[in-house]
């Protein structure tokens, strides 16, 4: 069996701070660590003296990628994809879950959202039995996606970190920390949709394309 391809430690940090937009450096390495020994400080402050990342100090502050680091990226990923024979790889994983990317956002609308007696109101999540129906409408979907997942992970290993991150989501949400749904910075819809823009990503799609063909 062959291998999956590993990014280069550069490419990962700069790749997964663009998948999570602007966030601390120990959100990001807690991904970056599960996918490689990688001194993520280090590599910060290397890409930044290139001009391809930035930080902004203070309580609220945080690592971003500059116009620059964006387009480094996407150059750099590119050619990763090339250089590892994967594009049809990732295209057809990438095809399968944009079949549930649809289910993924009519659950996460009706944990936030239902409608009583014709109206449509805030889920309060007082009704057990409701909040129970979602989640096993979401199991159901997360058991489609994680062959999908790992399939993924098969061919690129950066890729490998979203089955397993999505699966503690649910399990989380499952012994009841509901805001492991939709609220929190790793809720279940949080990760899918970082897989999702890292997807698109990958494979040249812009947002704005995708907005476009996908209303």
């Amino acid at each position: 069996m062959i291998a999956p391809h590993r990014s280069m430690p550069d490419l990962m940090v700069l790749h997964t701070l663009r998948c999570l937009g602007f966030t601390s450096m120990g959100r990001l390495g807690a991904i970056v660590v599960d996918l490689a020994t990688v001194d993520v400080e280090d590599r910060l402050l290397a890409l930044a003296a290139q001009g391809l990342v930035t930080h902004s100090p203070g309580q609220f502050g945080g690592w971003g990628l500059t116009d620059a680091g964006k387009a480094a990226d996407a150059e750099r990923i590119a050619l990763e994809l090339e250089r590892a024979g994967a594009r049809d790889h990732v295209r057809v994983a990438y095809e399968d879950l944009l079949d549930l990317n649809q289910r993924v956002l009519d659950i996460c609308a009706a944990w936030q959202l239902r409608t009583l007696d014709g109206v449509v109101t805030l889920n309060d999540h007082t009704d057990e039995a409701y909040d129970a129906g979602v989640l096993e409408r979401l199991a159901d979907l997360d058991a489609e996606a994680q062959p999908v997942c790992g399939r993924l992970g098969a061919g690129l290993h950066r890729f490998s970190q979203y089955g397993p991150r999505l699966t503690t989501a649910l399990d989380r949400a499952g012994r009841g920390d509901l805001d492991q749904v939709t609220n929190s910075v790793d809720s279940y819809h949080a990760v899918w949709f970082q897989l999702h823009e890292d997807l698109l990503a990958t494979l040249g799609i812009s947002r704005e394309s995708y907005d476009k063909t996908h209303p």
